[in-house]
């Protein structure tokens, strides 16, 4: 491997990711459509669907400019039967339904005008059953000369039945898994991963990767990828610790569940619905943390990997796999704002799931895929307006983005840490108790005295005196950022 692959896009240090959903974001009455969608303020089914389209995002892209994201996480865009799409039939072809591959083209353009980075979901350890190899077998039998494609144990197949015969996902009969052995297979995925980047994609989040057992098929194509495009970012959604991974020869960064499930603990504390979280991808039900053992956990999962890859972490509150952070903390909104607070004052790539700066709640898939009401009264206006703050902040501090992380006091449910490049310190002070708090934080010399700091979300002024700060007085439930 080249020292280039042990890079990790620098662009994805300064993103701020909006994750979308595609059926559920926007409608655009510009892309022809056929009929039978569920009303969009309706509840979401497992297998309805209410229409959102490519050409709605593009729609919405002055949205999401003003709240400050620059780079979108699309689920699946690709042709399926699903409104998930994680069961692809054609990697080729954008699905009508989302306006078709023009639609990309169209929404992919306007996006990077705006400087707004585009990436897309790359399921690559299955398929549907209309994908055109497997549907060959289906219909053909052990006659296909696709047969090496998958892993086929006996016919007729059962494609339709709660007992497939074939190697699928999690047993489910309607994602049939590649056989990753098969030289085609591979090159046939590496071509779909380098075609979309011709076209302009920014990167691959990748489904379920630690599923595909075979590290020099994600060795080889991490080298497609970066030879495609060496500023692509590569995302595994691999929910463990995932040193294996991120050494410098597969991928650039997870999707940081591990940091989720800090962040469920520590900022849901008491509020926690333990049900709803129960399950949670996979991971043990978060109990109340202390700051303590969060400040611990948060400076760990920085230096169990390299920094350049620590750097770029997707840093997420919740997703479409997952009840939202809001149901999951009792719908406390104030525990949201400053759970976001903290990933957006946190190294890596914070990533907000559609919805969560104007307070949607959902429980369980599907009720986490709910449509994104665009009537305004609807939202929590103030939530949404101190998140967009927020994102404005870290884009105007690089210490913010880039800088070190230091906790500087955690004691009970009062944490304080500091971000610090060679231009800016920033010290970021969050008061979880239920009473205001009156804190002196040691600067031991990081900060020179007679440094005057002001709250960047307030009227606070502090000046350093005598190696630290005096008396600084947080409201319960609040958060100072002081630069």
């Amino acid at each position: 491997m080249s020292a280039e692959l042990n890079h990790t896009p620098d662009w994805v240090k300064n993103a701020v990711f909006y994750q979308i959903f595609p059926d559920r974001f926007a409608w655009s009455a510009s892309v022809e459509k056929p009929g039978n969608f569920e009303p969009w303020e309706s509840a979401p089914t497992p297998d309805g669907f209410k229409g959102g389209d490519l050409i709605g995002v593009q729609e919405k892209l002055d949205y999401l400019e003003d709240l400050g994201v620059n780079a979108i996480y699309f689920n699946p865009i690709f042709q399926a039967t699903s409104n998930h799409r994680y069961n692809t039939h054609d990697y080729f072809q954008v699905d009508p339904l989302l306006g078709g591959n023009q639609a990309f083209t169209q929404l992919l353009t306007e996006a990077h005008k705006r400087n707004i980075r585009v990436v897309l979901d790359g399921v690559f350890n299955h398929v549907g059953r209309g994908f055109y190899q497997f549907n060959h077998i289906l219909e053909v039998g052990p006659k296909s000369p696709y047969i090496d494609w998958f892993h086929i144990h006996r016919f007729p197949l059962n494609a339709y039945s709660n007992s497939a015969n074939y190697d699928c996902w999690w047993n489910y009969p309607p994602m049939p898994q590649f056989n990753h052995a098969n030289p085609q297979v591979r090159r046939f995925i590496f071509n779909v991963a380098r075609y979309w980047l011709d076209q302009g994609a920014d990167g691959w989040r990748l489904d379920v990767p630690f599923e595909i057992k075979d590290d020099e098929f994600w060795r080889e194509f991490r080298e497609v990828v970066k030879t495609a495009n060496p500023e692509a970012y590569i995302v595994g959604e691999i929910p463990s610790e995932a040193q294996h991974w991120l050494a410098g020869d597969m991928f650039d960064g997870v999707m940081n569940y591990q940091l989720t499930h800090a962040c469920v603990s520590f900022f849901g504390g008491s509020r926690i619905d333990v049900e709803l979280a129960k399950g949670m991808m996979g991971l043990p039900t978060p109990e109340a943390m202390d700051a303590v053992k969060f400040a611990q956990r948060t400076q760990e999962l920085l230096t169990i990997y390299p920094n350049e890859f620590a750097q770029a972490q997707l840093n997420l509150l919740d997703s479409h796999d997952m009840p939202r952070f809001l149901s999951l903390v009792r719908e406390d909104i104030q525990r949201l704002y400053l759970a976001y607070l903290f990933t957006l004052t946190y190294p890596g790539a914070p990533c907000i799931y559609y919805g969560d700066e104007i307070g949607m709640t959902g429980g369980r898939d599907p009720d986490c895929r709910k449509a994104f009401p665009w009537d305004k009264s609807e939202w929590n206006q103030q939530l949404h307006d101190k998140i967009r703050e927020l994102v404005l902040l870290r884009h105007a501090i690089p210490a913010l983005r880039t800088g070190t992380y230091q906790p500087l006091l955690a004691n009970g449910n009062l944490l304080v840490y500091m971000r610090q490049d060679e231009h800016d310190s920033v010290i970021v002070a969050i008061n979880l108790e239920s009473s205001s708090q009156t804190l002196d934080i040691e600067l031991k010399e990081l900060i020179p005295d007679g440094t005057v700091l002001q709250d960047q979300l307030g009227s606070t002024q502090v000046t350093i005196q005598s190696g630290k700060i005096s008396s600084l007085t947080l409201p319960s439930m609040s958060a100072v950022i002081l630069a």
